[in-house]
């Protein structure tokens, strides 16, 4: 079993940043891919970006290249998504996924992972 927990999320003015985490615990993380999905009200959920626990650089969304980053502490199992420049669109709950056999082809889908968090939320005011 994998527990997943985010943290970081709240209100902030447009044009500011946020670091997001997603704290791991349970099995072994090495074979897991760890993505970061958005839903916002009436939308569907919509990714942002994804990495390999094991190593190799991040995936972005082109909604997010260039303003967001991810990485990941495997000393501390945990993972972060900072966001910048935020825009009100960029409103909605943030969540963390894990799952296994996450290729680039099904990275963006997120029937693709088994793991969720509860989800933080973040509020872009303008």
């Amino acid at each position: 079993q994998v527990q997943l927990v985010e943290s970081g999320g709240g209100l902030v003015q447009a044009g500011g940043s946020r670091r997001l985490s997603c704290a791991a615990s349970g099995r072994t993380f090495w074979s897991y891919t760890i993505a970061w999905f958005r839903q916002a009200p009436g939308k569907e959920r919509e990714f942002l970006a994804a990495i390999h626990w094991s190593g190799g650089n991040p995936y972005y969304a082109d909604s997010v290249k260039g303003r967001a980053t991810m990485s990941r502490d495997n000393a501390d199992m945990t993972s972060f998504l900072e966001m910048n420049t935020l825009e009100p669109e960029d409103s909605g709950v943030y969540y963390c996924a894990a799952g296994v056999r996450i290729t680039e082809a099904t990275m963006a889908d997120y029937v693709s992972y088994t793991y969720w968090g509860q989800g933080t939320q973040v509020t872009v005011s303008s």
